[in-house]
């Protein structure tokens, strides 16, 4: 297979004016409606915005709340983020705005929720490869936006946020990226292709479709790389254009972590000299299925293969904080490490754990969502247990205000959780549960109010929309057990109001996954 996917093209610098005007604009953040005007009375944050700090986001795909043992993970040993979580934060309370794949991503790049951006599905949840969805380009995204404060920028890992050419993570603001465009079980090479079992499912073959999920399943469980025809890309801005060549494909997906760690130390060793401040994403392909570790990593888990590639995720992570240390930027840089969603649990042995919160991937039920959130900036932030609520899509308006600079008002669900990082409450005090264009559930303080409930991947339980929502308590019963609604009246009251308020202020867009379809 020829490895070249593309040659130089015109580059387009998009949003110029729009750029502009973020780099004119003052530090002051807007954040979303419903930050509290007590925020800005704590706001300390302005004691470290005069120097820039780097920004590094850690992102592990499909990892359940319960897979840390700062998380009570029992069998999975994760010493380095125990340590990074020790001297920084560990938020308790952290959600992602999907629960899964793309959406999730999205929100992480455009600071809104993925049904206010269009970058969900209705009917498939994700993205697949060759199609036409993407993020749209009126669109700033995180990366552009930190561009327009003088960051250079780059990514390693999965981007699962448009595969073709237009799409791809240097058009969006990232200076250079390498990595796969999509999830690592995709491009199967045995059995029938995607396209073929979706169009199966549309003419109602419910046989042929449950058989080649099935055989998919025990092909993921018992993995080996040439059942994925994935691509291996590397992606850069050059004075011309963009500059895209597959370098591998498939790649040894056993070495995947390996490699975007030892790219990670390396590009913090080129740039740690540099006045210019730099924000690093990297996107780890796992612990999704298929799981695969390097060979200095397999066996060593009392977790199982899954918890030997938790591990190695775990041991990137030292080396990336020890690769701060030495040279002697810790100090300047914001590191966060969280997941996508909650865990495939369908997958078994291969599947993470969600500890003692209901459900996993794919539901708006607290395993689905809530996920870990590690915060890490030496001399900075203050060290703690954080119980208040925050999310990854509120990395958006934190990273911009360390930058100093303020997102465009299109950026209203991004909350900056900054006085929170100095030891102030999290401003953000709500949050709202969407699935596949529509409101699930929607938490406010301890309380979550459920309008519908349903598993996923063919799991209970059956979808409901409750005619009279469910209530639970999230502090006293965070596995969802004990609906409350009939005792407390006047809370569920209060929660409809809220959840009233919120959709008031949500215009739901088209969905962009369905483009083409």
């Amino acid at each position: 297979m020829n490895n070249k996917i593309a040659v130089r093209v015109a580059k387009r610098f998009k949003f110029r004016s729009r750029l502009a005007v973020l780099l004119a604009t003052s530090a002051t953040l807007i954040s979303g409606c419903q930050v509290a005007a007590d925020a800005d009375k704590n706001d300390s944050s302005k004691s470290i915005i005069g120097k820039q700090p780097n920004i590094i986001i850690l992102f592990a795909d499909d990892m359940g709340y319960g897979d840390l043992s700062s998380y009570g993970s029992p069998n999975i040993q994760t010493p380095e983020l125990d340590e990074i979580a020790r001297q920084g934060q560990r938020w308790t309370n952290f959600y992602v705005a999907a629960p899964v794949c793309s959406p999730s991503r999205g929100s992480l790049m455009t600071g809104n929720y993925p049904e206010r951006s269009g970058l969900y599905g209705e009917t498939k949840a994700v993205l697949f490869p060759g199609e036409a969805g993407r993020i749209p380009d009126e669109i700033v995204t995180l990366p552009e936006a930190l561009k327009s404060a003088g960051y250079t920028t780059a990514m390693l890992g999965k981007w699962h946020l448009g595969d073709q050419p237009e799409g791809l993570p240097t058009r969006h603001g990232f200076d250079e990226w390498l990595g796969t465009p999509y999830s690592n079980d995709l491009d199967w090479m045995i059995g029938p292709t995607t396209t073929e079992i979706f169009a199966a499912g549309a003419r109602g073959d419910k046989a042929f479709v449950q058989k080649a999920i099935a055989d998919r399943k025990k092909y993921s469980l018992a993995p080996k790389n040439e059942y994925w025809d994935i691509p291996l890309i590397k992606s850069s801005v050059v004075s011309t254009g963009y500059e895209d060549e597959i370098v591998e494909r498939p790649p040894n997906q056993s070495l995947l972590t390996k490699r975007y760690t030892e790219q990670s130390v390396d590009y913090i060793e080129k740039h740690a000299n540099r006045k210019q401040p730099f924000f690093l994403y990297v996107a780890y392909n796992m612990p999704h299925v298929p799981v695969f570790a390097s060979s200095d990593f397999e066996g060593v888990s009392a977790g199982g293969r899954y918890g030997d590639v938790v591990e190695e995720i775990d041991w990137s992570v030292g080396q990336i904080r020890k690769a701060l240390e030495e040279q002697g930027i810790a100090k300047d840089t914001l590191v966060v490490f969280s997941s996508d969603n909650g865990p495939w649990l369908t997958m078994d042995q291969h599947a993470g754990s969600a500890g003692p919160l209901r459900n996993g991937k794919a539901t708006t039920f607290e395993g689905g969502t809530r996920v870990p959130g590690i915060f890490w900036w030496p001399g900075q932030i203050q060290p703690g247990v954080v119980k208040g609520i925050g999310s990854v899509m509120d990395m958006y308006a934190t990273a911009l205000k360390l930058a100093g600079v303020e997102p465009v008002a299109e950026v209203i669900d991004s909350v900056d959780l900054t006085p929170a990082l100095m030891g102030h409450q999290s401003p953000r005090t709500s949050f709202a549960y969407y699935r596949s264009g529509e409101l699930y559930a929607f938490r406010k303080g301890p309380y979550k109010v459920h309008f519908i409930t349903q598993g996923a991947y063919g799991q209970p339980p059956a979808r409901v929309v409750h005619k009279r929502p469910l209530l639970f308590h999230l502090g006293e019963d965070p596995g969802e057990k004990f609906d409350v609604a009939d005792q407390r009246p006047e809370v569920l009251a209060d929660m409809l109001k809220a959840a009233e308020m919120h959709r008031s202020g949500m215009n739901i867009a088209e969905s962009i996954f369905e483009i083409g379809r």
